[in-house]
């Protein structure tokens, strides 16, 4: 199994419904990969497939959520982010 495949396959299979995405610590995700791949880097490795289009990554409180592509919450920009309009 790739790299790849193991990533795919624990967000398929770590996942709770009716959530799509795990989280990257809290799962168990970081330490299974670890182990499975002693010298590779989790980081490195789901942020190349985050920038290959593979999956997508959502910061949270503790970590990072890990969702396959299209299946990250889409994301409301702050108030009084650069580029956002103000409703007053």
């Amino acid at each position: 199994m790739t790299p790849e495949e193991f990533v795919v396959h624990a967000i398929q299979t770590l996942r709770v419904p009716p959530f799509k995405g795990i989280h990257a610590r809290l799962s168990g995700f970081t330490t299974a990969f670890r182990r499975r791949f002693p010298d590779l880097d989790p980081i490195a490795v789901t942020r190349c497939l985050a920038a290959r289009g593979i999956i997508e990554i959502r910061p949270v409180k503790g970590g990072v959520m890990l969702y396959l592509a299209g299946e990250a919450p889409t994301r409301s920009p702050r108030p009084g982010a650069p580029g956002v309009a103000d409703e007053r």
